[in-house]
């Protein structure tokens, strides 16, 4: 089983079909090109020296592109941690997702649940961005990631300038990077605001094309799936056919060849092909859409 990474191959040697079959819709991670580039970017802002105007990121790009899962690797690799000698916790990246609405109070309260911080209901916004200001200050966090950015649009033109202010008071007050990421509309959003829209530099995750980078990623993938056989992922056949369904999108991509493999395990041949792929029940994000409308 050349193919394979090695702790792959351990893996299906000591594993039932079920097993392989559970560990395939487990969540995984492929390290490509595109991903170290930002994560590089992300280190960067992350030991940025405090001044009065921090760099922001606006991580764009298509819904299921790859965007949430990369920044929470980020965020994995940088965990929290006890400084031996002051016995102090300190947080390096902080990792949210945007309220489903811009809400100044629903905001903080995203925040101080992620950091297990209780608050009362009733409390006051000014209080909640207080003790928000605090603790982010006591945990020394360098990074705030704030995950689905376009939920602002949500509200109404006061609502989203109100939510934008606040972003911007939080960079200015605590001098810290910011990362927003969502779809392409979240680029609209940020636009609204002359002052943010100069402070964010975009960076947009394009859809996959078939070019080497694509087939690199393939690779990558036909090296931790627990297929006994090889499936040569990066045959023109087989990998047009990925990328036509998968229209592009990373974890449509993931989707597919996790399915395929569930299936060439179950059918016994070990392998995927052409006809397994025609053979998983999938549907195309597209043909998601059209599908409502009939």
């Amino acid at each position: 089983m050349k193919h394979l990474h090695p702790k792959t191959e351990e893996f299906i040697n000591s594993s039932t079909d079920s097993e392989r079959i559970n560990h395939l819709r487990k969540p995984r991670w492929i390290g490509y090109t595109g991903a170290k580039k930002v994560h590089n970017k992300l280190d960067e802002l992350r030991n940025y020296p405090t001044n009065l105007r921090m760099p922001n990121l606006l991580l764009v790009g298509d819904s299921n592109n790859g965007k949430t899962a990369m920044l929470n690797r980020f965020a994995m690799m940088n965990p929290s941690f006890v400084e031996e000698e002051t016995q102090e916790l300190f947080l390096p990246v902080l990792m949210i997702q945007a309220p489903p609405e811009p809400d100044e109070k629903r905001f903080y309260n995203t925040i101080l649940d992620s950091l297990h911080s209780p608050y009362k209901i009733s409390e006051k916004a000014e209080l909640r961005q207080q003790r928000v200001i605090h603790l982010l200050q006591k945990l020394k966090v360098k990074l705030l990631i704030i995950d689905e950015i376009h939920h602002l649009l949500a509200g109404t033109m006061s609502k989203q300038r109100l939510f934008l202010n606040v972003i911007k008071y939080l960079s200015n007050e605590l001098k810290i990077s910011l990362v927003c990421a969502g779809t392409r509309e979240a680029f609209n959003a940020i636009q609204t605001d002359p002052q943010l829209a100069n402070r964010f530099e975009p960076r947009v995750l394009s859809k996959w094309r078939n070019d080497e980078e694509y087939l690199r990623l393939l690779t990558s993938f036909e090296r931790i799936l627990p297929l006994k056989k090889p499936s040569y992922l990066i045959e023109s056949s087989i990998s047009s056919i990925i990328l036509s369904k998968s229209e592009g999108l990373l974890g449509e991509v993931s989707k597919i060849l996790e399915l395929s493999a569930i299936l060439a395990i179950e059918s016994g041949v070990e392998t995927i092909s052409k006809n397994i792929i025609e053979n998983i029940d999938y549907t195309p994000p597209s043909d998601r859409k059209k599908m409502i409308f009939r």
